[in-house]
């Protein structure tokens, strides 16, 4: 669930507030020829992204790195060119209604990359909820989808309220702030693009480069929180505007009509600020919970006599999750886990399987969860191959102890070496 919410808030508030800016510009500097321009471009950047997740989930046509960095290009040149007619325009006002049209289609070309560049991961996101062979009906499905979901929401709401605060506000402040996020983002896009040349080797290797692209790789959650920072601002300075209104008014309707849109403006700024806490502990409380590190319950003992390993039904009937390492004639351990499904069978498997390798698997609110990818198993299919289970282990019954033959130990392990 965690996992899901912090990489939708992670890989698209930024490109969120972005657009929220850039439509809150447009609409306060009195260009509504350049409004359908802004719409035509969030419509052809949707449609691509969506495009772009299906061929590359369903062909090899697409080499991420280079579509990527393709993209990331596109994006700084239209940044560059945004900021000439941008700031370059207003003072020599030459050729304003070339100005006006090539304004407009630059400010579509930067939101249809800007999407391109952060939704296809986004569409994608939910074709990894299910493993093989697990059910839509799943609580494991349905948190990740909560999950999801939560983080768009969070994105979605962020950015409606900071462009309906930026309408609130005058053109200048938007104006400056939306120019200062467009460049923090370009720094980060311009690092993206420098760590694949660099990594390709081809650019030379420079201490100075490297330097920036370290330093850009283990902050890179601080562009975010710079342009967060910035856009926030907005917020603040309409919060301050709306508690000393400056409107006039002739009668108590009037005034009354001028309260409540105070009051208006302070709850869109009320949730850009919300919106902006909730994705700040998403991306620190949240992350460093989901990544903390799990600790594997010790190995249980067990009697190896001959070539069988025995272990008494009594120690293992409490319907928990019970782990076992047996040491190979190489010296290798081998772990096996062992649960009673119900009544009549037992779930019975090495501490891996096929997908994830032998991380292991423990056990948290009755369930047993994947170490790796915090699948949860379903517990009835202990014991049967697919999905992310524990590769099977046979075993037999015997004076009630369960028998579990070393030789088949031996055989698996090559997992664990």
């Amino acid at each position: 669930m965690l996992k899901y919410m912090i990489l939708v808030v992670q890989n698209s508030l930024t490109t969120g507030i972005l657009l929220a800016m850039l439509f809150g510009f447009v609409q306060l500097s009195g260009r509504p020829k350049q409004k359908p321009f802004l719409i035509g471009g969030l419509i052809v950047g949707m449609i691509a992204a969506f495009v772009l997740a299906v061929l590359k989930s369903t062909t090899i046509l697409i080499n991420r790195e280079y579509f990527n960095i393709g993209i990331l290009s596109a994006a700084i040149l239209a940044e560059v060119l945004f900021y000439i007619f941008l700031w370059g325009g207003k003072s020599q006002n030459r050729w304003p209604v070339f100005h006006e049209r090539a304004g407009s289609i630059l400010s579509a070309v930067l939101i249809t990359f800007l999407l391109l560049y952060c939704l296809p991961d986004i569409f994608l996101y939910p074709t990894d909820f299910l493993m093989s062979g697990e059910s839509v009906f799943s609580t494991d499905f349905l948190f990740k989808t909560i999950g999801y979901l939560i983080g768009l929401l969070i994105v979605i709401l962020s950015a409606v309220a900071l462009y309906k605060v930026g309408t609130n506000l005058s053109c200048k402040p938007v104006c400056i702030l939306l120019t200062i996020g467009l460049t923090v983002n370009m720094v980060n896009q311009f690092a993206a693009i420098l760590q694949f040349l660099l990594g390709r080797r081809i650019i030379p290797m420079q201490k100075g480069l490297f330097e920036f692209i370290k330093m850009a790789i283990n902050y890179n959650n601080s562009f975010l929180y710079s342009i967060m920072a910035v856009t926030s601002l907005l917020a603040i300075l309409l919060w301050v505007k709306s508690k000393h209104p400056s409107e006039p008014f002739t009668n108590p309707a009037q005034h009354r009509k001028l309260r409540a849109a105070s009051r208006r403006q302070r709850r869109w700024c009320a949730v850009v600020l919300t919106g902006y806490i909730l994705a700040v502990l998403c991306l620190t409380v949240a992350k460093e919970y989901d990544e903390r590190e799990i600790v594997l319950s010790p190995a249980e003992p067990m009697d190896i006599v001959g070539s069988e390993i025995m272990i008494p039904l009594e120690n293992i009937n409490d319907g928990h999750l019970h782990r076992f390492v047996y040491t190979t004639t190489n010296g290798t351990e081998v772990r096996f886990i062992i649960i009673k499904k119900n009544a009549n069978s037992f779930g019975v498997g090495l501490d891996a399987c096929d997908i994830c390798g032998p991380t292991g698997y423990y056990e948290r609110d009755d369930e047993v969860i994947c170490k790796l990818c915090d699948v949860v198993m379903n517990k009835s299919t202990i014991g049967f191959k697919g999905g992310c289970n524990p590769v099977p282990l046979s075993y037999t019954l015997s004076g009630g102890k369960m028998v579990i033959q070393t030789q088949n130990l031996e055989n698996e392990k090559s997992r664990f070496e």
